[in-house]
């Protein structure tokens, strides 16, 4: 008798879905199943962040718009696997489910896209249109170019991209990540240094969560995770959680890895890019663990909230976070 299939959920965005299928791939290889649809089905939903094109987020509830119908579905036991783009997932997660590997991280630096041949947000026009939805991003570039015009940008890559040729915005911001999982040809263009632009935490990384009880889910999944992948993930979660754990307040995060030896970068900013404040920590890991890379996180993210003090309270606030 064969095991019963494990279903994958995931959204049904174009990279939603070769994310999933890449899962489906690794799983399928590593148990040396031969029917991987048959095994790992993928359950493909519909989640309320992807029905939400008119307006930012952060006035419709938030990063955990593109996951609740996926951990819905985990919870009522129709599917074993939730794949996420872990930028996507917020700091703290619903009683009971955890993420349980985090795949090799790609690339996580952003990639400028613009309609001449800008590729620093140094070379854009004054007063160009800077077209997207990410708040941090538009905090980062404005405080680099005040003199830049955000302009809200929803949508897919292929969505995006268009409205760029289209000219209804002269610039964007794609992750390289994404855009090589696409196997877009924009992918090989020069990427943003993270001293120019720091990526979202856990920026190119994909995580599986499962429910915390599920046994065979945990078995199936521990030979993808990627631990030092998933210690740098942990450094910059706890550091987003530290300070807010939303997409309603600017906050990029960049964890690498040297040996045994972990680098952080982490920054916060007001909406308009008025304000920034950023602090870094390396430190030698005794090993290579998740937990130990989430206290420096959560120490740095700490450090980080008592530099911005009041003025960084206050934005927090009134943009509806914690």
């Amino acid at each position: 008798m064969s095991p019963a299939p494990q279903p994958i959920a995931t959204r049904t965005s174009p990279l939603a879905l070769a994310q999933a299928r890449l899962v489906q791939q690794r799983l399928a290889a590593v148990w040396d199943v031969a029917d991987a649809e048959a095994a790992f089905p993928i359950l493909g939903l519909t989640t309320t962040g992807d029905r939400i094109t008119d307006r930012a987020l952060l006035e419709a509830g938030g990063k955990g718009l593109f996951t609740k119908e996926l951990e819905r579905a985990l919870m009522d036991g129709e599917a074993s696997f939730a794949v996420h783009s872990m930028k996507d997932v917020p700091a703290r997660l619903p009683d009971g489910l955890e993420i349980a590997c985090v795949l090799e991280r790609e690339d996580p630096r952003d990639v400028l896209l613009a309609a001449g041949d800008a590729a620093r947000v140094a070379d854009l026009p004054e007063g160009a249109r800077l077209g997207t939805a990410s708040i941090r991003r538009q905090a980062q570039a404005m405080h680099l170019r005040p003199d830049l015009e955000p302009v809200l940008l929803r949508g897919n890559v292929d969505t995006r991209l268009s409205k760029l040729a289209a000219g209804e915005v002269d610039a964007t911001f794609l992750a390289r990540a994404g855009l090589r999982r696409l196997g877009r040809d924009e992918a090989e263009r020069p990427a943003l240094a993270p001293e120019e632009m720091l990526p979202a935490p856990a920026q190119g990384a994909i995580g599986i969560e499962i429910r915390a009880d599920d046994e065979a889910a945990r078995q199936a999944l521990a030979p993808l995770n990627d631990l030092p992948s998933a210690a740098c993930v942990a450094a910059e979660r706890a550091f987003l959680a530290a300070l807010d754990g939303s997409c309603r307040t600017p906050i990029a995060a960049y964890a690498t890895l040297d040996g045994a030896t972990l680098f952080l970068r982490g920054e916060a900013l007001t909406p308009d890019g008025s304000h920034k404040w950023a602090d870094a920590a390396r430190i030698a890991l005794p090993e290579i663990e998740t937990g130990a890379a989430a206290r420096i996180g959560k120490r740095l993210g700490e450090q980080v909230a008592a530099a911005g003090g009041e003025t960084l309270r206050r934005a927090i606030a009134e943009s509806g976070g914690t």
